[in-house]
Parts: C-alpha cells; sequence; structure tokens
C-alpha cells in the first residue's frame, strides 16, 4: 500500500509511501488513499491530530508527471481528476484534487512533517495542513513552474495568506526554491528541526495539542478557518458561536480544575 495509517494514541501519523518510485509524486491511487486514511481519521472519535508524512526523505515531489502526462484530452482529464464533476459552488462537496485531501475541511488538526522535497503539488499538501514542520534540509518550490502546469491543489489561495500577496507572487511566478531557514522566516512554515527529526517533532507537537480538551481546540481552529477574510463584526459572531458550543462541552469542567488548583502560574503539566 502506497499509504498507511501508523497509530500512537490519540495521534495518527499518515504515512505516504512511493518513495522508491517517484519521491512520493501523488498519482490516483496514493490520492484516493490518503483521501480514505485522513477521512477514517475524522470520523474516529479516539483520534485527536493528524500528522502527515513522506517516508523515505521526501514529503511529496507533487503530482506525478508521468501520469499528468497521460492527461491529454479534456475527456481524459475530468474523468480522472474531477471524475466528470465540474467544482461545485456552495456547501457542496469538492471533488478531490490531484494531490488527494487538499479540498477536504477537517475538523481535527493535521500537521505536516516534511523532510526533503516539498514542491509543487507537494508544496500545496503542505499548505492544506494546519502546521507545518520542516527538516532544516527541507524545501518548498513551484517546480512545476517549469512544464507548464498550475496551481491546481489550493496554493495560489493559501500561500497568500500565510506571507502575503507580493511575496507569495514572486515565490509562485519564479517557480524557485524555498529553503526552509527562509520558509520559517516569512511564515511559510512554524518550526524547523534537524534532519531527519521532522516527523518525531510534529508527532510530539501532537501529542501536546491531543492532551488537551478537544472541543475549544477544534472551535478555534474552525473559527481561524471560517473567519478569515469575513468583517470583523460577522468574524467575531462566527468565533462567539463557535466558543459557546465548546465552553458548554467541556469549559466550565475546566474551569472547575483551575479553582481546585491546577493549572496556576501558568503550569500546562497538570490539566
Amino acid at each position: 500500500m502506497a499509504v498507511r495509517t501508523e497509530k500512537n494514541g490519540p495521534v495518527w501519523t499518515i504515512v505516504h509511501s512511493r518513495f522508491d518510485e517517484a519521491r512520493n509524486a501523488m498519482d490516483p491511487e496514493s490520492a484516493d488513499a490518503l483521501v480514505a486514511a485522513l477521512q477514517a481519521f475524522d470520523k474516529d472519535s479516539s483520534a485527536s491530530v493528524a500528522v502527515l508524512w513522506g517516508e523515505g526523505g521526501a514529503f511529496c515531489a507533487g503530482w506525478d508527471l508521468k501520469y499528468a502526462s497521460t492527461l491529454n484530452d479534456r475527456e481524459k482529464f475530468d474523468a480522472d481528476i474531477s471524475r466528470g464533476l465540474a467544482f461545485p459552488m456552495g456547501a457542496n462537496d469538492a471533488p478531490r484534487g490531484p494531490l488527494g485531501p487538499t479540498r477536504l475541511e477537517l475538523s481535527k488538526p493535521v500537521i505536516a512533517a516534511v523532510e526533503g522535497p516539498a514542491v509543487a503539488g507537494g508544496m500545496e499538501l503542505a499548505l492544506w495542513c494546519d502546521i507545518r514542520v520542516m527538516a532544516e534540509t527541507a524545501y518548498f518550490g513551484v517546480y512545476c513552474r517549469r512544464w507548464g502546469i498550475p496551481l491546481l491543489d489550493g496554493g495560489s489561495v493559501r500561500l497568500p495568506r500565510l506571507v502575503g500577496q507580493g511575496r507569495a507572487m514572486e515565490i509562485i511566478l519564479t517557480g524557485r526554491k524555498v529553503p526552509a531557514t527562509e520558509a520559517l522566516a516569512i511564515g511559510m512554515c512554524e518550526k524547523v528541526v534537524g534532519e531527519g527529526g521532522a516527523r518525531a517533532a510534529a508527532e510530539a507537537m501532537a501529542q501536546e495539542i491531543a492532551r488537551f480538551p478537544q472541543a475549544a481546540v477544534r472551535a478555534d481552529r474552525r473559527t481561524v478557518h471560517e473567519t478569515y477574510g469575513l468583517p470583523l463584526r460577522e468574524a467575531m459572531r462566527r468565533e462567539w458561536h463557535n466558543g459557546v458550543e465548546a465552553h458548554w462541552e467541556q469549559g466550565a469542567d475546566g474551569a472547575g480544575r483551575f479553582a481546585a488548583g491546577l493549572g496556576r502560574s501558568g503550569d500546562f503539566s497538570k490539566i
């Protein structure tokens, strides 16, 4: 199997393993398997945080261009990629992206553990995740710029939201390499670790997130996603709605634990 899931309590690490074939470039079978694995994670009540990792030293080298070269007419492209469906408007389910889950809207956080290349669609897959942990030797880049293949998995939408329009435009239009140190400096990733350490660091972060009461974690995450670009009043209204529901689910009990003596002076060790 090109995709497998390794579980450690509430943290599920979803492993993409096509390294020997194509440095974890994504083909249709892998994309379908990745979608299925992430949907299973989102539906399982015992799972709280997922880590997405590419086995063999490459996060994902993008769309499998050997496969993409066979999509030489619109009918075949629509059948294979859009599954015969136009991208629907409104609240309808979106068709699977070429890189798999990049159009899924999950209810739980996903952390990308990036080693080696995360380029073209692989970069878009990492940008889809909520947080990116990169090895110091890892890198991003719109390498598909060389071949006339556009961004189809949200890269031109998500990158400007992370780094700003002008910087995103320069990265997208030039297709240049963006090393991990620069990615951290411009807000394209959130943590840089030593080579070979991205998975362990991402899993440690995932365990830290998973030990908190999850209703508030998911409510705050949902608010961040839902309110981007909204007018302030509407965004605040959305935050209130999400937060109040989470408070009544778990927040009152948590406040009671603090009142009983836990967590004083910012202590996170006993919650």
